[in-house]
């Protein structure tokens, strides 16, 4: 979740995801308007909820993603497990009939060497001794020579006690933003909002720090502090180091400081590779009546290299892969096409978007609507979406399909709820993401505990239905979605 693709537009779509989670949590259904009474007609209000009930029995979106995180493992982009898994999910989905295409997509492999670090100097330090801390070097940070540098470390909380220093109190230091993620925000549904405020330290740290004369940044980690996990992720290109220390260990190095001089000696030899290739996988099942019209239903592919993938993001492509897999069971053929796309390189530059944007330019304009699923498995209340009024009060009645497992929720947002989608959505195409709870999404995202026994099964099939509901909605409607 949240690859490179820019500061402002990052800060942006997490204000989104903010939005959505501070309007009201729940509300009675509104009155159906007359537009979603023409649009959803009897018989799809019946295969809507014959998708739903067999979604919440079904574990074929589990086996799917069992066998992305087990059997095929981590996927960075420009990975040989990146490339396995798009073959493997362009050959299930051929199984199922949808006429499947492998889009070339630019990408650079993330090549992880030493990361390390130790407290060498600290007040009450017992002679001949020293302490290990744990943490995890971020994209774009400027590699330390092999043998690592030694410096000093200058705790600051916020950018704003970093512009109080002067060059001279910040040069040839090591800087530590000591950032805290609100777990408070996080348990009152406000996950997103709380990442949002953390992970600007670690998108612009490094750079800012930089201009200071700083020999290293460093941020605690941009999530649920938790199990002394550094969280990964991407930093703006710097030309100093850049790492996530565990929540535990900025804690234990702010008490140092804040008793007298801390040194730190510090290893980041991960460094990116040259160029190659990775592929965006792009699904069709074609429309009975109106196949170029698209519906997309979609999931990034793509990992970081410390965790297996499988809350980021395997369990949004397995979800996407399960609305193909029950419209097949089922024979269901929607007037329009509906379109399963397992996005490359979201992680890491969110070069798959860029790509299908550019490669279906003059497709957009027949894209009713797009859906990308990227906050994990957790229960989800609905979805968080960028589309106008009029489409919304179309949807009521996939609000009542969704509502005896409380998914009843559309809350409308002022940006793309989700990166894959967002050149569509800023192109004007009704864009939505599931919304779940987030209670512990933070908590693994981007660590090496982002595995498979974090996936609850129940709350995965719930999000299975969500979206196969959604979309098969989007692509049977009688009327296309308003714009």
């Amino acid at each position: 979740m949240r690859a490179r693709f820019g500061l402002p537009v990052l800060l942006l779509s997490l204000t989104c995801l903010s939005y959505a989670q501070k309007q009201p949590a729940w509300s009675a259904l509104p009155a159906e308007a007359e537009s979603a009474t023409r649009a959803f007609p009897p018989q799809l209000r019946s295969e809507l909820a014959r998708l739903r009930d067999a979604a919440l029995a079904d574990d074929y979106a589990f086996k799917q993603l069992a066998h992305l995180t087990d059997s095929i493992g981590p996927r960075p982009q420009g990975s040989p497990q990146a490339d396995a898994a798009a073959h493997y999910v362009a050959d299930e989905l051929r199984k199922l009939g949808l006429e499947v295409r492998l889009e070339p997509v630019p990408v650079r492999r993330f090549i992880r060497g030493m990361d390390s670090a130790e407290l060498v100097e600290y007040p009450g330090q017992v002679e001949g001794t020293k302490q290990k801390i744990f943490l995890t070097a971020l994209l774009g940070n400027s590699p330390t020579p092999e043998n690592g540098i030694t410096a000093d470390v200058i705790v600051v909380n916020n950018f704003e006690e970093l512009k109080g220093l002067s060059r001279d109190q910040v040069a040839g230091k090591i800087v530590l933003f000591n950032e805290l993620y609100d777990h408070r925000k996080a348990l009152s549904g406000q996950a997103g909002a709380a990442y949002g405020e953390a992970v600007r330290y670690r998108a612009s740290g490094a750079i800012v720090a930089s201009g200071l004369g700083a020999a290293a940044a460093l941020v605690r980690s941009a999530g649920d502090g938790a199990f002394r996990l550094p969280h990964t992720g991407w930093s703006g290109d710097a030309p100093i180091p850049a790492g996530a220390v565990t929540a535990e260990d900025a804690g234990l190095i702010a008490r140092l400081a804040a008793q007298g001089k801390v040194r730190l000696h510090l290893t980041l030899t991960t460094h990116q590779g040259p160029e190659g290739q990775g592929y965006n996988v792009v699904a069709d099942l074609k429309g009975s009546e109106h196949p170029e019209q698209v519906v997309i239903v979609s999931g990034h592919l793509d990992s970081w290299d410390l965790g297996t993938g499988a809350i980021d993001d395997g369990a949004g492509v397995a979800v996407a892969m399960e609305t193909a897999e029950l419209l097949h069971r089922f024979n269901l053929h929607p007037k329009r096409t509906l379109r399963v796309i397992a996005w490359m390189n979201e992680e890491m530059g969110a070069t798959g978007r860029d790509a299908y944007a550019k490669d279906h330019a003059t497709e957009i304009p027949n894209h009713i609507a797009a859906i990308e699923s990227d906050l994990g498995a957790e229960h989800p209340f609905g979805f968080h979406a960028k589309m106008s009024e009029a489409a919304q009060k179309q949807l009521t009645p996939v609000q009542t399909a969704l509502a005896p497992f409380g998914a009843s929720l559309l809350q409308l947002v002022p940006q793309s709820p989700e990166t894959d989608i967002e050149p569509l959505a800023d192109k004007g195409v009704p864009a939505l993401g599931i919304w779940q709870n987030g209670l512990t999404y933070f908590t693994y995202h981007h660590t090496a505990a982002d595995t498979l026994d974090k996936i609850v099964p129940e709350e995965l099939r719930e999000n299975a239905a969500c979206m196969a509901v959604m979309g098969y909605a989007l692509a049977d409607m009688s009327e296309p979605l308003a714009k």
